[in-house]
């Protein structure tokens, strides 16, 4: 059986090692277009095309998904099966060209959390379990039918980073046992209307820096829960102005939750200057304990406030 792979990232460089470990024939590759990045725009490869390199896989990096000579590139692979891990979205002249079809891995227990960020949101939304999913491709995003599932249970202090990398191990034997049920035709797939069942969907479209600004009016575990799912990237941030009009920006890594009664203004920051740092919010305080200044590097809370004493009457802004 002859594969072509599709990814961008680390997670799915995982699975694509995981399939020629296995023995799989991939015939060839795809992954997004080489991109400059960072301060000397360097160009920098992504972990799905290193992965193919290190194995001397053919590799298609095209601009355009429905360039004609993309296609005909594509189709002189005669591939039986397409993977699709972590990448965009394929049109159909792409997806139903294999003639066992083309199926994805995500990061959720479809129907549940469809969309660009299913880690991120099943941690904000306070989740105690998710999941891996592989389903075929069909005209709409994440809804075609089921292949196999994996459950995981989300602990309540894990990040979104935590999750990423033990569902990307996971993801290694799911991507592995799903090529061997259509190989052995035994698919025995679930279409996911009747997964839903009358529940309620929750979905994880892409985050924007917008949505990272920590709202502080709101209760400590929903403060908490939104800084673990976004550690540690694109990370939580927040911005602390003095009643002399100093200001200190800050990516938030790492917290803890302390409910309780107190006097304080949601906002409200107090600290000794010397080990703790804590906000307050409608029902208690967050704790910082790991995070960044702009233009600094990440630390513990108490590493930060030896650098940056915080004098007088603090309060978060809302001008980020």
């Amino acid at each position: 059986m002859r594969i072509i792979y599709f990814g961008t990232p680390e997670f799915a460089a995982s699975q694509l090692e995981a399939i020629i470990t296995s023995g799989y024939d991939v015939a060839a590759v795809v992954t997004m277009p080489d991109k400059p990045a960072g301060r000397g725009k360097k160009i920098q490869y992504s972990d799905v095309k290193k992965t193919a390199l290190e194995h001397g896989l053919p590799l298609l990096q095209p601009e355009k998904l429905k360039d004609p000579g993309f296609l005909q590139e594509l189709a002189s692979y005669q591939a039986d099966l397409f993977i699709v891990v972590a990448f965009r979205m394929l049109p159909a002249a792409v997806w139903t060209m294999p003639p066992l079809g083309t199926f994805n891995l995500h990061a959720s227990l479809l129907p549940q959390y469809r969309g660009a960020a299913p880690i991120n949101h099943a941690i904000i939304n306070g989740e105690t379990e998710t999941g891996l999913t592989t389903f075929f491709l069909n005209a709409e995003i994440d809804k075609g039918a089921v292949i196999m599932q994996e459950r995981v249970t989300i602990r309540p202090d894990e990040t979104a980073g935590e999750l990423h990398d033990e569902l990307m191990l996971l993801g290694n034997n799911v991507v592995v046992e799903t090529i061997k049920k259509i190989e052995r035709n035994e698919c025995d797939t679930i279409t996911q209307e009747d997964l839903i069942q009358g529940r309620t969907l929750k979905e994880a479209p892409k985050i924007f820096k917008e949505f990272c600004q920590v709202r502080w009016d709101q209760n400590c575990h929903a403060i908490y829960n939104h800084i673990r799912g976004l550690s540690p990237y694109p990370a939580a941030h927040t911005l602390l102005k003095s009643d002399q009009g100093e200001q200190v920006a800050l990516k938030i890594f790492a917290s803890n939750e302390e409910p309780c009664d107190h006097p304080y203004r949601s906002g409200s920051v107090l600290t000794d200057n010397k080990t703790f740092l804590k906000i307050a919010t409608n029902d208690g305080f967050i704790h910082l304990t790991r995070l960044q200044q702009a233009g600094k590097q990440a630390m513990d809370v108490a590493a930060f406030l030896r650098g940056c004493h915080l004098n007088g009457s603090w309060q978060v802004s809302n001008d980020q």
